[in-house]
């Protein structure tokens, strides 16, 4: 009992350090002096102080002291990297750098958004080596890719924040643009600029390979599948980057189900199942070694996106209670995966609003759904109906707050949408997987396959141009305050905390 109260209290005081440093700064100093509070105390609880409730007492708020600093440390850690200042002293000013692509290279409003690393800045004859990440558009064509060593000319600028908007409504709260690059160490920006590849093969080998075998494997599904169903397919199965055009982005949200669009923990989920069922045949050892590795190279190749490794962690704990012979239990696998993640990089917390959404979802199917099956014993568990509305409703609770304070958007038809969509969502990945797999081998072999994914996405795109088209599918609400979801968060918890009470007391 003591032992799981003081890791809860260290979990806790970890995470509030890192969302007070997020909007403080409070430094390292503060932190080494915070720890050496708590050495003294621990010295005192175990040289001076006798009485047993003191010593209970003093240890617990000695853990809530060491691990609130440590928080503070690991965010300053990250927080801590110094600007080059020959970046800096040329900022608003058209410069020549060369860089390495060190990341998938997005496709979209007819611009390449890249992601480069840059290592020399070009003044008159003469190169300076520089340190520094930005974020670089440029023409689509001529295409490059991840590795390149590209030289870039342009006007070098500092990201700003924006005001979200929807559909030409501006919501109260702006976009922390800065911060959600800061968190992947991009501090510059190059818009429209102009590119000239000077050599390739500089990137990670096993990464190289990964999204090369990734984008030939979109491209045996462009061969045999027309758009606006193409990309969505890749979307769902690979999380390409590569985006349908806005009319159709604009559809998905209005209807709820921009999260198919790209790919979600429940896509990581359905993929990791398939991978474990795959090696099932071998002997337990290698058949668990060849699912980690597969989990582990399928989420590199999607882009390693929030929500896909958290997934990913979720489904490794999975197959590591196996191995260990332990009971798996979702909400400990979810602080873990979520711990860990905060832990390599603490600015997800607040900046990352896909890491927010994906653990809420995820923490609605573990505590939330579960009540509200209970509660809908009037529909039908044929073709499981009831579980489906019991994990989308759930779901859309627990995010709907987050979305209103972020988006400002309220969709009135995400339930009913999510309802005739979800339950068709492993077929379509089974039918796309063998459609994109058996084009390596001969393309009119996968035709048959393409057909009947086709069907399917067509389907989903027309129930999605269906509920959006509906008069008031969507709303926009500017005036969702942080308070204001901060009090619904707290009234859900509440409300979960005491409707398991309830099915505990009942059982």
């Amino acid at each position: 009992m003591k032992n799981n109260f003081s890791l809860i209290i260290s979990i806790v005081a970890f995470l509030t350090a890192i969302f007070l440093c997020s909007f403080f700064k409070i430094g390292i100093t503060f932190s080494i002096f915070l720890i050496f509070i708590s050495v003294i105390l621990f010295l005192f609880r175990r040289f001076i102080s006798t009485d047993f409730e003191s010593k209970q007492q003093i240890f617990f708020i000695a853990i809530f002291i060491l691990s609130f600093a440590l928080g503070i440390f690991r965010y300053e850690l990250k927080d801590s990297k110094s600007l080059d200042l020959n970046l800096e002293n040329n900022i608003g000013e058209k410069v020549v750098i060369s860089g390495v692509i060190s990341d998938e290279p997005a496709r979209k409003d007819k611009q390449a958004i890249l992601t480069v690393d840059f290592k020399n800045l070009i003044v008159s004859s003469s190169t300076i080596v520089v340190f520094g990440r930005g974020i670089i558009s440029t023409d689509l064509y001529p295409e490059i890719k991840y590795g390149d060593l590209i030289k870039i000319s342009g006007k070098l600028e500092k990201p700003v924040n924006f005001p979200n908007s929807n559909s030409g409504v501006t919501t109260s709260n702006s976009f922390d643009y800065v911060s959600y690059l800061g968190k992947d160490d991009i501090f510059y920006k190059i818009d429209f600029a102009k590119t000239e590849l000077v050599s390739s093969g500089h990137g990670n080998m096993i990464k190289s390979f990964l999204f090369k075998t990734k984008n030939s494997f979109i491209n045996n599904i462009n061969r045999t599948i027309s758009a606006p169903e193409a990309p969505l397919l890749s979307g769902i199965l690979l999380g390409a980057k590569s985006s349908l055009d806005k009319n159709t982005t604009e559809i998905f949200r209005k209807a709820g189900l921009s999260h198919i669009v790209a790919l979600s923990g429940y896509n990581i989920s359905v993929v990791a199942d398939a991978i474990m069922k795959t090696f099932s045949f071998l002997p337990s050892m290698i058949g668990f070694l060849g699912g980690i590795i597969g989990i582990i190279l399928f989420v590199i190749m999607s882009g390693a996106s929030s929500t896909a490794v958290r997934a990913g962690v979720m489904a490794l704990i999975v197959i590591l209670a196996s191995i260990t012979h332990r009971n798996y239990q979702a909400g400990r696998a979810l602080i873990v995966a979520g711990l860990l993640m905060v832990i390599i990089n603490p600015k997800i917390l607040v900046f990352d609003i896909s890491f927010q959404l994906s653990f809420l979802a995820t923490i609605a199917i573990i505590y939330l759904s579960p009540i509200l099956k209970k509660k809908f014993i009037f529909i039908t568990e044929k073709f499981a109906l009831r579980d489906t509305v019991s994990i989308t409703l759930s779901a859309q609770i627990l995010v709907l707050p987050l979305i209103l304070y972020k988006m400002g958007l309220l969709s009135l038809v995400a339930l009913p949408a999510n309802i005739m969509v979800l339950a068709f969502i492993p077929t379509t990945m089974l039918f796309g997987f063998i459609t994109g797999t058996l084009g390596f081998i001969w393309l009119p072999l996968s035709l048959p396959f393409a057909w009947i994914s086709w069907l399917i996405l067509a389907y989903i795109v027309k129930i999605s141009e269906f509920f959006a088209n509906l008069p008031f599918s969507s709303v926009n609400i500017s005036w969702f305050s942080f308070g204001i979801m901060i009090i619904c968060y707290i009234l859900i918890s509440f409300w979960i905390i005491r409707e398991n009470i309830k099915i505990k007391n009942y059982v």
